[in-house]
């Protein structure tokens, strides 16, 4: 007897899952990652040998984790998924390696993250394909070698310099940075979710959920389906005009920005006086942890042009007092040299 999640019509419970590319064709952006683990890939299976060791870095949301399921799929081998945080003794990642087959893939989310301990025998086993055991301790203590069947380390990681040097070096299959999306592929994505989900939009409602997802699919996904809650109550078909009703009670704007963002925005410019001023002072000034506000909200705020990094701190730019609807100083191309 099939599950209800399983029954014609009713909609899968993780749809994360659901709308993830399950082929390179539906995998739209990173044309320059995919071309070089296209070559990879190919020139390892006609070799006959699992491809080396790859590691995608860049901001959460990009498509790493689908990256990995992709590769697994493309070589036939089964992917053992788990994170740095989750691998807490080298007992923990001996399980891991010692199940798996030849050809599979392991996938190590955040691994950054990863305890050193594990680090010095995860060298090995990427270099040579051997686990070593120490049993016992003191001057008795000895080294067991385990062989391990040949496997594809594939990691990812939003936080590439915190990775230690010898760790980096050993993903000889390249170490790959997964950049923003363009309006334009946001736009596939989002088209593609909705025919997935059953989602009637048209192109006005497309382009909205893709200018506000902040150049990331994960992101525009999210957007999609609370848009598509709003329109399924109201009984409308999602249009500019309905995206933008529902997003705007998200206090989402149409540059993307949530409301921390903009409050991060007035406080540099009416706090601190358009800068220059330090994470430290923003982040008192907003009630939030530094890393919150170096992490989740200036990268975002860098890319779109409006704070500018400077050796003194952030400053606001023209176009952050222009969609706040204040006034520049004269003195702001000054303050910005």
């Amino acid at each position: 007897m099939s599950s209800d999640a399983e029954a014609p019509g009713v909609e899968p419970i993780f749809l994360d899952v659901t709308l993830r590319p399950a082929s390179w064709d539906e995998y739209v952006g990173q044309e320059a990652v995919k071309n070089n683990l296209h070559i990879l890939i190919s020139a390892a299976k006609e070799r006959s040998t699992p491809p080396e060791h790859i590691l995608f870095y860049g901001p959460p949301g990009l498509g790493k984790t689908t990256l990995a399921h992709l590769i697994a799929r493309e070589l036939g081998g089964a992917l053992r998924s788990t994170s740095g945080p989750a691998i807490e003794r080298v007992g923990d990642l001996a399980a891991l390696l010692t199940n798996m087959s030849a050809g599979d893939i392991l996938f190590i989310d955040e691994i950054h993250r990863l305890p050193r301990s594990i680090e010095e025998v995860l060298y090995p086993a990427m270099e040579s394909g051997v686990l070593n055991i120490i049993i016992g301790k003191g001057p008795s203590a000895r080294t067991i070698e385990l062989p391990l069947p040949p496997f594809t380390l594939v990691a990812a990681t939003t936080r590439v310099a915190d990775l230690s040097a010898p760790l980096r070096s050993r993903f000889s299959g390249g170490v790959f940075r997964l950049e923003f999306y363009s309006e334009d592929d946001i736009a596939k994505i989002v088209d593609r979710s909705a025919k997935i989900l059953g989602v009637e939009v048209d192109s006005g409602g497309v382009r909205e959920i893709a200018k506000r997802s902040r150049a990331t699919p994960r992101t525009a996904n999210y957007l999609l389906k609370r848009a598509r809650d709003y329109a399924q109550l109201k009984r409308e078909k999602l249009s500019s005009k309905t995206v933008s009703e529902s997003l705007g009670m998200l206090e989402v704007d149409e540059l993307g920005l949530t409301p921390l963002d903009r409050k991060l925005l007035a406080a540099l410019i009416d706090r601190f006086n358009g800068g220059p001023a330090g994470v430290q002072a923003l982040a008192a000034a907003l009630s939030e942890e530094p890393s919150t506000v170096s992490e989740v909200h200036e990268p975002f705020l860098l890319q779109l042009g409006l704070i500018e990094r400077t050796p003194r701190g952030r400053i606001a730019t023209k176009k952050a007092y222009e969609h706040l609807g204040k006034t520049p100083p004269k003195d702001l191309n000054e303050r910005l040299l």
